[in-house]
Parts: structure tokens; sequence; C-alpha cells
């Protein structure tokens, strides 16, 4: 029964969520909804059992001073401080001028964006390793990618491809065709075979072959 009145609750509530798709009724709409606000509420609760479970693991690092424990003290003392101030502010924690404001504009946007900074430098490292040309394919690939960079920069247009008289022969407009044929049509094929997997798995989960949410097979 532990495992048999799980996969029975899944594949109920997941046919009758398809099925809110496609009966617009009350009858369907209404416990749809409620179904989704439920989710939200156990997401929720989710995000407080990581919180718990975040201080725990680093809690237990910096008792044992583990290898970067000052860095762990700095995560949990920034976590503590601001829920804390979200608490205690309640309501009012979204105001302009409130301390949670502040500290999310001060110091939380700052951080990221020094480490989307810092990623621009491992991105540049994949990139050169990616856009090495040992087959016809990779030579597309980093013809394309330096039309596209030339292309949305200043020296694309007003020094390479200045004098070219046929607009559609300047720089910005290749990699504007690039970007609106080529690397639309691929983009859309992922989504789509990526559409195709997630329905997929639903199905499986659905349909109870997949019970890995189940914590195994047996």
């Amino acid at each position: 029964m532990k495992r048999e009145v799980p996969l029975f609750l899944t594949a109920v509530i997941g046919l009758f969520m398809i099925l809110s798709f496609f009966v617009p009724h009350q009858l369907v709409s209404v416990p749809a909804d409620f179904l989704q606000q439920s989710a939200v509420i156990v997401v929720a609760f989710g995000y407080v059992l990581g919180g718990a479970n975040v201080l725990k693991v680093n809690f237990d690092g910096i008792y044992k001073r583990q290898s970067g424990w000052p860095y762990k003290l700095v995560l949990v003392v920034a976590l503590l401080v601001t829920v804390g101030v979200g608490l205690a502010e309640g309501r009012t924690w979204q105001d302009p001028h409130s301390i949670s404001i502040w500290i999310y504009n001060h110091l939380y946007s700052p951080m990221q964006a020094t480490l989307f900074a810092l990623l621009s430098f491992f991105i540049a490292s994949a990139a050169f390793r990616a856009f090495r040309i040992r087959t016809t394919e990779a030579a597309l690939l980093a013809i394309a990618a330096l039309i596209v960079m030339l292309g949305r920069v200043p020296i694309g247009d007003h020094y390479l491809t200045a004098r070219i008289p046929v607009k559609w022969l300047q720089m910005s407009s290749i990699q504007q065709w690039i970007m609106d044929n080529p690397q639309n049509a691929a983009k859309r094929a992922i989504l789509i075979g990526a559409a195709m997997g997630v329905m997929a798995t639903g199905l499986r989960v659905i349909l109870g072959i997949e019970r890995s949410y189940l914590g195994g097979e047996d």
C-alpha cells in the first residue's frame, strides 16, 4: 500500500490536470485551480526544508572546521540575517525603502553581477575549445559565431562592411539572418524535443512506469 496509494493519486491527479486543459467547465477548472495552488504551497514548504538542510549541512561544516568553513559561516549568517529581516518587516518587505530591498539591491545584485562577470571567462574558454576547427561542422559553427559576434558590435558595420552598398551584405544584416533562420530553426527543434521529453516523462509518471520519485523500485 505504501506504493499503490501514491501511484494511484499521481495517476488520478495527473489525468485530471490533463483533462482541465480540454474541458472548460467549472466542475473541472475549479478543482484544477485548487490543486495548482496546493502545489505552490507544497513547493513553499520545500523551500523551508531546503533552507533547514542548508543550515544543517553548513553548521556541521563549521563545527568540524571543514575546508572553506569561513565561507560557510558567511553563508549561514547572511541567510539568518536576511530571513530575520524579512520576518521582522512582515508585509512591508517589498517596500522600496525596506531593508530587504536594500539588501537585494546593494548586496545580492552586485554579487550576482560579479558572478556572471567571472563566468564570462569560463564561457570564453569553453568557446575556444568548442570552436577548434577539426570538421566541416565545426568550421561552419565557428564562422557563424564569428559573424554573429562581429555583427552585434559597432566594428562589424562601421569598419568591416561600411563601404558595401548592398545592405543585406553588411555584417549586421547577415548576423540577423543567421539569428532569424538557422538559429531559430535549431532552437525550435530543441524546444520541440524538450517538450516531447517532458510529455513522455509525465506519461511515464502518470502510468506508474517511472517510480524514481518513490525512492526505488522495491
